[in-house]
């Protein structure tokens, strides 16, 4: 008998940089089909060589993860004030 379960959609992260305010990472969550997670992250430059932290990201399918990613870019340069 064939299995007709369909294989599950790859999920995809996008990070979230240090600094974003609580309000656009709270819009972001509220407004897209995305779940908040914490990311170990190695760092490699300056003093950190070899550094690990914990930062958050969100997670969720490619097309909604693309249209975050877009969405926090733009609200960043509006709540900076950047055009």
């Amino acid at each position: 008998m064939p299995d007709e379960t369909k294989p599950e959609e790859p999920l995809f992260d996008v990070l979230i940089p240090p600094g974003v305010p609580r309000t656009i990472i709270a819009e972001i969550a509220e407004k897209f089909e995305v779940n908040l997670v914490e990311r170990k992250q190695h760092y490699n430059f300056a003093n950190m060589q070899g550094d690990e932290r914990e930062i958050l990201a969100f997670r969720g399918k490619r097309e909604v993860i693309e249209q975050v990613e877009k969405f926090m870019i733009q609200r960043l340069k509006d709540f900076i004030g950047e055009k």
